[in-house]
């Protein structure tokens, strides 16, 4: 039994601490050198995130309606963080727009995937997609509405990376396979995506003030709880078999997505406390992720 907790943990630390290493690479380069990632973070966001998202998307099929339950549970998990939390803003003297979405729009991707994977198998990949699926649509509708009102949801369909969502969606859906001659350079520069994210996170470090740094802590313990409360809530509501219930408490107690920080930035929304939030955030899921797996398994 020690043996497996043990090597549980391990796996755990080397799925979370390539991140940090990543992170700290960006942040050492940029005080060597003087370092503009503004055209680098806009090209992810347009070409190389969307390659990713539909590489994940059309890479396996599975059923929907399979899903349905979860994938609301999944939702209110995301929304009902923002809400639990809105009164917690004003405690800690942070504007809404800057705290709120580091805490509902959690590390799904590049994180949530692989870990739910490492811990259940295989089998838990389809599941792992739809909430990567939820929250990444919600991200781009409620996420993007709430850094700018004047902002259309229905324009947000025209983003590559919604428009990715949609189409993956379909692929997987229909069971269509693209030829190796279309799927290789998709999926090649969805391999760029995550990297480049995190680099470019450790490079906009070079200009956080730390005098902030309580805020990225209370993030780091508020957004793991608010999604695991939710979850708790929402289990005798949604009635989910035991195994769905497991990832949606894990989902729930995801760190912040770096995708926060690129919109933050793009927005010109405090990314320098985004930032702070999503970095400590991801350094306290070492913490936080095993605990609740130790709680699901």
């Amino acid at each position: 039994m020690e043996s497996t907790v043990y090597t549980l943990l391990e796996r755990i630390f080397q799925t979370v601490f390539p991140l940090v290493a990543i992170v700290s690479v960006g942040y050492f380069y940029a005080r060597w050198r003087n370092t503009d990632m503004s055209i680098a973070n806009r090209v992810n966001i347009d070409v190389f995130c969307p390659a990713l998202i539909f590489s994940v998307m059309s890479a396996k099929s599975f059923d929907l309606p399979t899903y349905s339950m979860l994938a609301i549970g999944a939702a209110v998990v995301v929304l009902g963080s923002g809400l639990l939390l809105l009164p917690v803003c004003r405690l800690l003297g942070v504007k809404g727009k800057t705290f709120l979405p580091p805490m509902m729009f959690n590390n799904s991707g590049n994180l949530g995937i692989p870990l739910l994977v490492l811990a259940f198998g295989e089998q838990a990949l389809p599941a792992a997609v739809v909430l990567f699926l939820v929250e990444n649509l919600l991200h781009f509708t409620v996420g993007t509405y709430m850094l700018d009102h004047r902002t259309n949801p229905l324009n947000v369909l025209r983003m590559p990376m919604i428009i990715a969502t949609i189409a993956g969606l379909m692929v997987s859906s229909f069971d269509i396979t693209l030829p190796t001659t279309a799927q290789v350079p998709i999926d090649m520069l969805g391999q760029i995506a995550i990297p480049l994210m995190l680099f470019a996170l450790g490079v906009r470090m070079t200009s956080v003030d730390f005098t902030h740094w309580k805020v990225g802590v209370w993030g780091a313990v508020l957004a793991p709880l608010s999604g695991i409360v939710v979850a708790l809530m929402l289990y005798p509501i949604l009635n989910l078999p035991a195994e769905y219930f497991a990832y949606l408490l894990i989902f729930g107690a995801l760190p912040p997505a770096v995708l926060n920080y690129m919109i933050a930035e793009r927005y010109n929304q405090e990314p320098h406390l985004v930032a702070s939030i999503v970095l400590i955030g991801n350094i306290g899921s070492l913490v936080t992720i095993p605990v609740v797996l130790a709680f699901v398994l």
